[in-house]
């Protein structure tokens, strides 16, 4: 019976010694996780969604990263931002590139954003200024993602060019055209300033 009692205990202590380095693990991935979004400019609110970690715990990471504090305030909610022109069209390339990796990339979790956005930066980081950065920001993505989860958004086909583009749900759709096909007034104007303003920069 003694020498059972010894096993048991023996077992229980490995058994607590490997659920201890899993724990060490995991909480390394959500930093590294947190890191990373922090770099591609999360909001606080959206890291304490997306991992386990502790307000104070990501607020200290964010300051050592950014050297700043976390800014404050209420998060961009805004459906109808994705459908003027300019946003429209960054939303619609982040969202075909976020589909492509939760589906032939077979990326999972908040992986599939960070994935995601830095292709978006690396597609279209030439449309950005030095002093705004891109038109979409990681948190707007990441809220746009929840409003898709949420149907309130959806993917539309464009008539003209069949390309696929943010479209609120469950509104008609048989007569689409993207901003791309059908620009608006001085929207050729925005762009040259847009790119000029970088070409002052350089």
């Amino acid at each position: 019976m003694a020498v059972q009692r010894g096993k048991a205990k023996s077992s229980a202590k490995g058994s607590v010694r490997m659920d201890d380095a899993k724990s060490v693990v995991r909480e390394a991935r959500e930093i590294e996780l947190a890191a990373a979004m922090i770099r591609l400019g999360a909001r606080l609110q959206v890291l304490l969604t997306e991992t386990g970690l502790s307000r104070e715990r990501l607020s200290r990471l964010y300051r050592e990263i950014r050297q700043e504090s976390p800014p404050k305030g209420m998060l961009p909610f805004s459906v109808d931002w994705h459908m003027t022109w300019l946003p429209n069209i960054h939303s619609s390339v982040f969202y075909n590139i976020y589909q492509f990796m939760a589906g032939d990339a077979g990326l999972r979790g908040p992986l599939v954003l960070v994935e995601a956005y830095r292709g978006y930066q690396d597609l279209m980081g030439e449309e950005g200024t030095p002093e705004q950065g891109l038109v979409l920001s990681f948190t707007r993505a990441w809220m746009m993602v929840r409003f898709f989860e949420a149907d309130m958004l959806q993917m539309c086909r464009c008539n003209s060019c069949g390309g696929q583009f943010v479209h609120h749900a469950h509104e008609p759709a048989e007569a689409f055209v993207c901003g791309l096909c059908r620009l608006p007034p001085r929207a050729g104007k925005r762009l040259s300033a847009t790119r000029g303003a970088k070409r002052r920069q350089a």
